[in-house]
């Protein structure tokens, strides 16, 4: 018997949530500090930030940027990614990933995903690069100039396969890693192995700043697009002007840019949460190796891939299907009905309206991620997740599992 099934019962009922962001005194100093500063925008935190960060992942340029989100689009734009190209990625990503590839009037390509790690499948990408030639979304389309793959939930993608593919012919890869800081390979940090790398500290990710991003590369012209396009394609980056003795207001615009600055008050919390990303990757990796001891061999239960390079910010369980009497959803409510908070990542890009009718998709054109979907359910690990909650989580999990599982007790 899985020595969870009987976890003492605490009393506690207080809900959990799926996620819950590791905010303390230090942080809450760390912006006090710029708040008293007078100067609240992109200034000298943001720019420590960068420093700290390059620093700390060995990246010969880091970006600070205001989300993921922008600095993918700023990683595809100095890349010269343009109207009519394709950018090769997965559906089963944050929509983020193949809406910034649109931004720029490109396409995305979508390519299913490996079933044992459900991250983007090199053997897919491959096939796509094979019969790319025949696919023309639109009378401008042009040929596949990028590779975007997914560390979807701090799992590594084969990057090595891919960086092979993508210099076989001749494409750019940019790693979305937004789940994947900071997970080191043999190879390096993930998101600094391949052309340009995107980080998110979006509010549930492995370090925080509320919102922003950062934007790793080794190539100084690629860093130095990204700087002027990222504010307003602006020559002089704000700060510099409030502190040259160059006349304040002398700029030139080199460029039509974006807004996409990290200000101060978010790197200030960057600054303190990069201090302690070792020790809550230990406190995500402690947490999954308690729920991989407790479904490994649960016969409704199918747990995700592990490595030892695995970030965990996420953990997402697939359910067995075949063998519950009920499907994800209800499971899910089931949870929520017992104080468990949980997520589902993802939904394909490939259901979602927009991606189908722009590109006439059908449900079944990337079986691998829609059997994902409909299995999987994410649980809560993050750091602080308390002893009695994970016992509670776990509980739950096995309890609605055995009650719904046909034929009897699961396990």
């Amino acid at each position: 018997m899985n020595r969870y099934t009987s976890a003492e019962s605490t009393g506690e009922r207080d809900f959990i949530p799926f996620a819950r962001p590791s905010i303390g005194e230090e942080e809450e100093q760390a912006v006090l500090e710029v708040l008293r500063s007078g100067w609240l925008t992109t200034a000298g935190r943001a720019k420590e930030f960068e420093s700290d960060f390059a620093a700390y992942t060995g990246a010969p340029h880091a970006l600070a940027v205001n989300s993921a989100t922008g600095g993918l689009h700023l990683a595809l734009e100095a890349l010269g990614i343009s109207s009519g190209d394709r950018v090769i990625t997965t559906p089963y990503t944050f929509t983020a990933t193949a809406e910034v590839v649109r931004y720029l009037g490109a396409h995305p390509l979508f390519v299913d995903i490996d079933p044992h790690n459900m991250t983007i499948d090199p053997r897919q990408v491959e096939k796509a690069l094979k019969d790319s030639a025949g696919y023309r979304p639109s009378p401008t389309s042009r040929g596949v100039k990028a590779i975007i793959p997914v560390h979807l939930g701090g799992y590594p993608c084969e990057m090595e396969e891919l960086k092979g593919i993508a210099a076989k012919h001749d494409l750019k890869v940019v790693e979305d890693a937004a789940h994947a800081f900071p997970v080191r390979t043999d190879a390096g940090y993930l998101g600094c192995l391949s052309d340009v790398g995107v980080f998110s500290f979006y509010a549930t990710k492995t370090i925080t700043t509320g919102e922003g991003g950062m934007v790793v590369t080794e190539d100084p012209d690629i860093a130095a697009r990204i700087r002027i396009m990222r504010l307003h394609g602006i020559d002089r980056e704000v700060w510099n002007r409030y502190t040259s003795n160059r006349a304040a207001w002398r700029y030139d615009v080199v460029a039509p840019g974006f807004k996409y600055n990290m200000p101060d008050m978010a790197a200030a919390l960057g600054i303190v949460q990069l201090r302690k990303a070792e020790d809550f990757l230990r406190q995500r990796r402690r947490i999954a190796s308690r729920y991989l001891e407790a479904f490994e061999g649960v016969d409704f239960l199918k747990v995700p891939a592990n490595s030892p390079s695995h970030g965990w910010h996420l953990f997402i369980l697939r359910l067995d299907l075949e063998k519950l009497s009920i499907g994800r959803d209800q499971y899910i409510q089931e949870l929520r009905n017992r104080g468990i908070g949980t997520s589902v990542h993802y939904i394909p890009l490939h259901l979602m309206s927009y991606y189908q009718r722009s590109y006439n998709l059908k449900p079944d054109d990337f079986p691998e991620a829609l059997r994902a979907y409909k299995e999987a359910l994410s649980l809560p690990i993050y750091p602080g997740l308390r002893e009695t909650e994970l016992h509670r989580v776990i509980d739950a999990v096995l309890e609605v599992g055995k009650k719904y599982c046909r034929g009897g007790q699961g396990g």
